[in-house]
């Protein structure tokens, strides 16, 4: 067995399980949020950071913008009856309630985002040229999170819906041939659900994974609500996964910034492993405010997160059908999940296509903004996307669909907008270079014209379909090249470019 999936024995199974019944009822419970309340405001004497002594020494204009009540909870990690003390601490509990919420062996509280567990997996599985199997679209920080190990990945691509210009999930066969190639990876880093709110077949790619000897980690940053409505797709831990991301921030109301990383109770993940490798990516000054929203979150979704999240799809379900019925567009609905690398929908993302309009989605996202003030997730060349909430306001969704209504009555024109750039199939296999050695070694600026043949320091994504063009380590063709000129043609955006215009590229000196 590798060294990733070497296991800690720890506690006996009966006790583990004793314990998780005995959390269970203890979910109405925010251990850390309640700890930090009753100390905070206690009247304590404060002669430790932060300099703002819980509020008096803060400016003016910050106090009344976040009121003294939020200053007075800003504390400093190392607090007695917190974080430390007589074990487990409130701190401690908080993460365990999370781990049992969720199903999974251990969580962590995230203060830098998924981000922050995107490097720390990398540190703990794919130390110095050690080989993993990487998701072509995976997010930026996973590369990141290579540069700072040394890994070497091998990519695999996602299945494509070309007519939308949408990067869906991996498919099984699709990560069992690029373990074929790369029989000596730890792990295999997949993404779902997408940016598009499709979920990849989680149960089918842990069963490869895991047939070639590799743990699978699923960044499902964009579905930390997975699991906790039938109405919504199972979270991966349920599905096999051995390690799985949730942005808590982006969906179920814990303070942006805020994320969580779980490892399943008996996965190839040894937990003490990755525990160092989160506790050296972690700040020695966390925000008790981000950990206490966490803590806060984890309750809601809990205890509340079903009817929550039932209140919310309804009112999804009425604002889509008024959508759907606006003449020239459509809403993507379940029809999708037929489609390559889509195994599931999440509700709360609607993915509106408004090619029949003649406009672009840049166009009608542009509109909204100028007539209404109505800010999407994403506006693409083909679609627009909404993001729903754990307690989606139903006014809101009311009122967008009446707003939608007007402004593409309004700017809808005869005829369909350009063709979706179509995006070169997506490079797939392993990289000349490692994403380290690219990125931290001795570069220059040439012309893109010049750059055919060079090796990228850069990792260069079109939106859409999101996919990186460039990575870190990948040799430049012309094709690549052609496809992001054209893309920067039709007004799409380059993200992770040094020159959003793209006349220039950083790559390697020779």
């Amino acid at each position: 067995m590798s060294a990733a999936g070497a296991r800690n024995p720890g506690e006996g199974a009966e006790i583990l399980a004793a314990r998780a019944e005995a959390l269970q009822f203890e979910q109405p419970s925010a251990p850390y949020l309640d700890a930090l309340v009753a100390v905070s405001f206690r009247g304590s004497t404060r002669f430790h950071v932060p300099g703002h002594k819980g509020g008096p020494g803060a400016d003016p204009g910050l106090r009344h913008a976040i009121g003294d009540d939020a200053l007075a909870l800003d504390l400093p990690q190392d607090i007695e009856g917190i974080d430390i003390g007589p074990g487990p601490t409130p701190y401690q509990r908080a993460e365990e309630l999370a781990a049992q919420a969720y199903g999974a062996g251990r969580t962590w509280f995230l203060t830098n985002g998924a981000t922050q567990g995107n490097h720390a997996l990398c540190l703990a599985l794919a130390g110095p040229r050690s080989s993993v199997v990487v998701q072509r679209n995976s997010h930026a920080s996973l590369i990141d999170g290579l540069v700072l190990s040394g890994g070497m990945p091998t990519f695999v691509a996602p299945a494509v819906e070309e007519e939308l210009g949408m990067a869906h999930g991996v498919t099984p066969d699709a990560l069992r041939a690029a373990l074929e190639q790369a029989p000596e990876a730890e792990a295999a880093f997949v993404v779902s659900p997408t940016y598009y709110g499709m979920a990849a077949d989680v149960a089918g790619l842990a069963e490869v994974a895991h047939a070639g000897d590799a743990a699978l980690v699923v960044d499902q940053a964009w579905g930390p609500h997975f699991g906790f409505h039938p109405g919504v797709p199972p979270s991966a831990v349920a599905l096999g996964a051995d390690a799985v991301l949730t942005s808590t921030h982006k969906i179920v109301g814990s303070l942006t910034q805020s994320a969580m990383l779980h490892v399943a109770r008996d996965g190839r993940i040894d937990p003490e492993r990755l525990a160092r490798a989160v506790r050296l990516v972690r700040s020695t000054s966390p925000s008790s405010l981000l950990l206490g929203s966490l803590d806060a979150a984890r309750r809601q979704l809990a205890v509340h997160g079903e009817a929550l999240l039932e209140r919310t799809l309804h009112a999804a379900e009425l604002a889509v059908a008024a959508i759907d019925a606006v003449p020239g567009v459509r809403v993507i609905g379940d029809d999708a999940v037929r489609a390559a690398g889509v195994a599931a929908r999440d509700p709360l993302r609607v993915v509106i296509d408004v090619r029949g309009t003649g406009c672009t989605g840049y166009e009608v996202a542009a509109a909204l903004v100028a007539a209404y003030d109505v800010k999407v997730e994403l506006a693409a060349h083909a679609v627009i996307v909404l993001v729903l909430g754990l307690d989606q306001p139903v006014v809101a969704l009311e009122r967008f669909a009446h707003d939608f209504e007007v402004i593409v009555r309004r700017i809808a024109r005869p005829g369909a907008p350009e063709p979706v750039v179509r995006a070169p199939t997506p490079a797939a296999g392993a990289a000349v270079v490692s994403p380290r050695d690219a990125f931290l070694g001795a570069a220059e600026v040439v012309p893109v014209a010049d750059a055919v043949g060079r090796v990228s320091c850069e990792a260069i994504a079109g939106y859409p379909p999101g996919i990186p063009a460039l990575l870190p380590g990948d040799r430049i063709t012309a094709e690549v090249i052609d496809y992001l000129r054209e893309l920067v043609e039709v007004g799409a955006r380059l993200h992770g470019a040094s020159d959003p215009r793209f006349r220039t590229v950083y790559v390697l000196q020779e």
